[in-house]
């Protein structure tokens, strides 16, 4: 069997003291209310100020965002500014796709882990809204052209050569959405793994309306208490997430089309997750940290893991990470509380939790001797997922991993697993373990 790397965070406990999150807003068509620092501020400034520590105090801020736009380079940088952190906190920004927000947490357990900082403001942050519209290259050659032309003549010989198809669009998001490598979109690696583990549309609209009902359920009974509420430039509140759709059936799944491969497909905009503007963020602490400040303490960073596989199946991305943090602690499924895998496509999490009870794959494409126990369907994403209250692709790495410990608090439990799949072909997952009360 191929060795397992060691666990970075064996020896040096990393504590996770507490977390914030925006409401997640939906993208419908013009960009929304706020950009990425916007969320990002609007989410850390409530968590720090429950802190007994001033900003300024922070070792670090480190934040994932996948297209923070030309005016927030070095995003992170302009949180810690916009936060009062001051000029000598400093900061860096982290980009993984999918898993931005907590490949920001994993940065900044590394740095603690090390004894480098001991206490760090992390998380992600992403305005899928504002993802720029850019032009194409033919026309950027033709405006450099325009801008070396002198003279009346020179300009008409270049308006000659204009054509109009230079004036297409080319819209930042759906290319940055699709596998420049294998030349798939995220959702056509989604349908993939349908056919690959024989996934149903039915399957995978019961799914979706499952996100949807959990949500409302979550709801009701005031589990998100993460949530910050926003206010935008008009005095609009915005207090939780608006892709909720409480009204919906398996009747109205059913009659939507395919969106990546008509008209035979499976995935459809019903059971994908949706294009979102939000942000998540976490105070992590050394042992130094908690007791300095007297913290209290939310839980613990056990372990996390990276792993890489093929980009036209990125989304077992999940089964491939969590795996080799589960042979390293001698787990199995029966002894994780509770599991939050980033929901991107219901395909996608079907098909990983097939993956997870397969003995070929485990055997094939993990080397291990035999497959993992069920997943219980009533311990994973307990409260809905990125189906039914959106995935902003730089936040939900940080956002699932703060949800999942505010799971574990609220249930007494002690274990939990957070997973993505990963655009480009990779997967993400941490161990949390939440702190005995």
């Amino acid at each position: 069997m191929k060795p397992v790397p060691g666990n970075p965070y064996e020896e040096t406990e990393v504590f996770i003291i507490d977390g914030r999150r925006t409401p997640q807003l939906k993208a419908l068509g013009p960009p929304g209310p706020f950009h990425a620092s916007d969320l990002a501020v609007g989410a850390a400034r409530q968590l720090l100020l429950a802190m007994p520590f001033e900003p300024r105090e922070l070792d670090e801020v480190i934040f994932g965002c996948v297209s923070s736009g030309p005016d927030e380079a070095n995003i992170a940088r302009v949180i810690a500014l916009r936060l009062g952190c001051g000029d000598r906190v400093h900061a860096m920004t982290v980009q993984r796709n999918c898993a931005s927000g907590m490949q920001a947490l994993d940065s900044a357990a590394a740095r603690i882990a090390s004894g480098q900082a001991d206490l760090v403001l992390a998380g992600g942050t992403e305005a899928m809204s504002h993802h720029p519209v850019m032009l194409d290259e033919a026309m950027v050659t033709w405006l450099a052209g325009w801008s070396k032309a002198r003279g009346l003549g020179q300009h008409a010989k270049m308006l000659r050569k204009l054509k109009p198809a230079y004036l297409r669009p080319v819209v930042a998001l759906l290319r940055g959405l699709t596998d420049p490598v294998v030349g798939l979109s995220m959702g056509q690696t989604a349908e993939q793994l349908a056919e690959d583990f024989g996934i149903s549309r039915e399957a995978m609209d019961r799914y979706a309306l499952r996100s949807h009902q959990r949500l409302v359920a979550a709801l009701e009974a005031g589990y998100l208490d993460e949530i910050v509420p926003l206010h935008d430039s008009d005095g609009k509140l915005h207090a939780q997430d608006d892709g909720l759709r409480p009204d919906s059936t398996l009747e109205k799944l059913a009659r939507l089309k395919p969106v990546f491969d008509r008209p035979f497909g499976k995935v459809t905009a019903g059971n994908s997750a949706q294009v979102t503007d939000g942000a998540a963020c976490l105070i992590l602490a050394s042992a130094r940290a908690v007791e300095r400040y007297d913290l209290p303490v939310l839980g613990r960073l056990r372990d996390c893991h990276w792993a890489g596989l093929e980009p036209g199946r990125m989304g077992l991305g999940p089964v491939h990470a969590m795996a080799p943090i589960m042979q390293r602690h001698g787990l199995d499924s029966s002894d994780i509380d509770y599991w939050e895998i980033n929901e991107a496509f219901s395909a996608q999490i079907l098909a990983c939790l097939r993956a997870w009870q397969d003995e070929d794959f485990c055997r094939e494409a993990l080397d291990l001797p035999r497959a993992f126990q069920l997943i219980p369907e009533d311990r994973l994403n307990v409260d809905g997922g990125g189906i039914s209250l959106g995935h902003p692709v730089g936040a939900s790495g940080a956002r699932i991993v703060l949800h999942l410990l505010k799971v574990l608090e609220r249930e007494n439990a002690r274990l939990g697993m957070a997973s993505l799949c990963i655009g480009g072909g990779q997967g993400g997952a941490m161990l949390i373990e939440r702190s005995a009360s």
